[in-house]
């Protein structure tokens, strides 16, 4: 279908349903769907409005407090919003756990209009939690009329929960990735400049980006930092990003002196990225983590743990160690610090292996076909 054309049965009407994730993602799709003659509204919280940039994608936005902390009063408000939000939609599409689970609260079975949920994948919980959030996710999977998983492996994942369909549907990486780049004094200049603000002009920069959360595994960067740390000249660890485990982090950094800068939330991260010499990815459990795609894309060698979807999504364009093991974390980067042929290689089959990934257009063709084929059906 071209941009140009609608439907011969007339404008689809979609509602997008962002909670607290993707909202990059979000954004690129409404943009792309209102571009090929989607009626697009999107509902999430008010602050998403002007942090992703909803005014300039064309779709209509409506303030619903989605990625508020959850309580009887919260929620009753949101289904009600997300309910006259929805009334006239033909298709909703719901981006991640809390997202589904209201938006399926909002409009029940029986409904005339077609669930989509994107399954992200969720934190890992414990205890407790644990089971009411795998109690959450079989209510979601079993009440979305098509789920999209990111990964194979949350594909299976939500077919065990009693998904009725459940599809393999990759994210692209919103645009723009990285700067355009600049001459190559000039590159080199701004590279130098940002890493001498990060205090790492002579010695080797490592950045990892993402909440300052215990599912993130930074508690494990640390580790391998303290088995690094001896080295002349050690290599200085930045993360970007905030958190709950700030005040903890910061404790063991200054506790242990370790060579590790938390530098809060950042908007700069491409820049950042061109100042590293490698990114690192420690994380418990992630699906398609945006900062591994910004990695191998900027072409900067990426060492990270081998679970949930990034085996499959970096293939053999990364350095890929097992969750816990902080030696072999600690070794993995080492390694490629003292082998520039070995980071020279790994850039290069990063930028191979991005080259494969889905383009936000073929993400917003795929979305689609689904919504047509629901509205069809």
């Amino acid at each position: 279908m071209s941009t140009s054309q609608t439907p011969p049965y007339g404008p689809l009407h979609a509602v997008q349903v962002l909670g607290t994730t993707a909202g990059a993602h979000v954004s690129s799709l409404a943009g792309g769907l209102v571009a090929r003659g989607v009626d697009v509204t999107v509902c999430g919280p008010a602050e998403a409005a002007q942090a992703y940039g909803f005014a300039g994608t064309g779709a209509r936005f409506t303030p619903v407090d989605i990625g508020g902390r959850p309580g009887p009063r919260a929620d009753a408000l949101a289904i009600a919003a997300l309910r006259a939000a929805c009334a006239r939609a033909d298709v909703i599409h719901a981006h991640g756990l809390r997202a589904g689970l209201l938006a399926s609260l909002a409009v029940p079975a029986p409904r005339r209009q077609a669930l989509v949920v994107s399954w992200h994948g969720s934190e890992p919980a414990s205890g407790t939690r644990a089971g009411l959030l795998r109690l959450l996710e079989r209510r979601v999977a079993r009440a979305a009329t098509v789920v999209l998983g990111t990964s194979s492996e949350l594909v299976d994942q939500v077919r065990r929960l009693g998904a009725r369909d459940a599809r393999l549907a990759p994210v692209a990486l919103p645009g723009p990735r990285l700067d355009p780049e600049r001459p190559g004094a000039d590159a080199e200049c701004a590279r130098q400049k940002r890493r001498a603000e990060l205090g790492a002009m002579d010695q080797p920069l490592l950045l990892a980006v993402g909440r300052l959360e215990p599912h993130k595994g930074y508690d494990l960067l640390l580790d391998a930092a303290r088995e690094w740390r001896s080295l002349e000249p050690p290599p200085l660890v930045a993360i970007a990003g905030e958190g709950s485990c700030r005040p903890a982090l910061q404790h063991r950094i200054d506790a242990e002196d370790l060579p590790v800068r938390l530098l809060g939330r950042r908007d700069d991260i491409a820049e950042l990225l061109a100042a590293a010499d490698l990114v690192v990815l420690p994380s418990r459990w992630e699906s398609r983590p945006l900062i591994a795609e910004e990695a191998l894309h900027a072409g900067v060698p990426l060492v990270a743990t081998a679970v949930g979807g990034i085996p499959e999504l970096v293939g053999d364009a990364a350095a890929l160690v097992p969750y816990g093991d902080a030696r072999a974390l600690a070794r993995a980067v080492t390694g490629l610090l003292a082998d520039p042929d070995d980071r020279a290689r790994l850039a290069a089959e990063g930028r191979a292996q991005a080259a494969t990934w889905p383009s936000e257009d073929d993400t917003v063709a795929q979305v689609l076909s689904v919504y047509d084929e629901l509205r069809v059906g």
